[in-house]
């Protein structure tokens, strides 16, 4: 399968590499600084770009049978202002699916069921400045005809992968505090051969 990952040189992004080159899946990144990815495969295509470039995603789209978004908010409108782009051209390519890494805060909330955890008061984070941004995201891929999947963890420690987790269609495992970065990535990765949680957000925790 040829993979391609946006924001591969993240936390999350740069364990989903390692997973699909296990695998002999062929993975395009695209980023902008080349140097950052500190892999040597015959299977790995490094193309330096931007993703708020169309043509630059556009490009990296050639071939691609499943794109995995890892990009972050970094305290920028990145995210928000990137999809748009990565859903025309995979529309444009015939791409349909997409699995991307939000956040809890958008899943729904247990206290407040019509509502996103993030607006509610189940939220303990001070600012909502990236849920809000994830939540677009949200909104983009309901909009779309892409097959869509959205992985919600909740707090990312670094940590060790355990292999074994809890997971929630549309809400967060009651109870959910943390999982780790390695299992959020090693989760993220199987949805790209499974068809359960499409069209649907994913919360995920220990």
């Amino acid at each position: 399968m040829n993979i391609l990952v946006f924001g591969a040189t993240g936390r999350v992004g740069s364990q989903i590499v390692p997973f699909a080159l296990h695998d002999r899946h062929h993975v395009t990144v695209l980023v902008r600084t080349p140097e950052k990815v500190q892999i040597n495969n015959e299977n790995l295509t490094i193309i330096q770009g931007n993703v708020l470039n169309k043509e630059d995603i556009v490009q990296a789209m050639q071939g691609i049978d499943v794109v995995i978004s890892a990009l972050n908010t970094d305290g920028t409108t990145t995210l928000s202002e990137s999809m748009p782009l990565i859903i025309e051209a995979m529309e444009s390519e015939g791409i349909n699916r997409i699995i991307t890494v939000g956040t809890a805060g958008i899943l729904q909330s247990r206290v407040t069921p019509a509502i996103l955890r993030y607006q509610s008061s189940e939220s303990k984070r001070k600012s909502t400045r990236a849920a809000v941004e994830h939540h677009k995201i949200y909104d983009l891929l309901k909009q779309s005809n892409l097959e869509w999947t959205i992985v919600c963890p909740t707090y990312l420690p670094n940590g060790k992968r355990r292999g074994n987790y809890r997971i929630g269609n549309d809400f967060l495992p009651e109870g959910g505090f943390e999982i780790s970065v390695q299992d959020t990535a090693e989760f993220t990765y199987k949805q790209i051969s499974t068809n359960e949680y499409k069209k649907s957000r994913v919360g995920i925790s220990y």
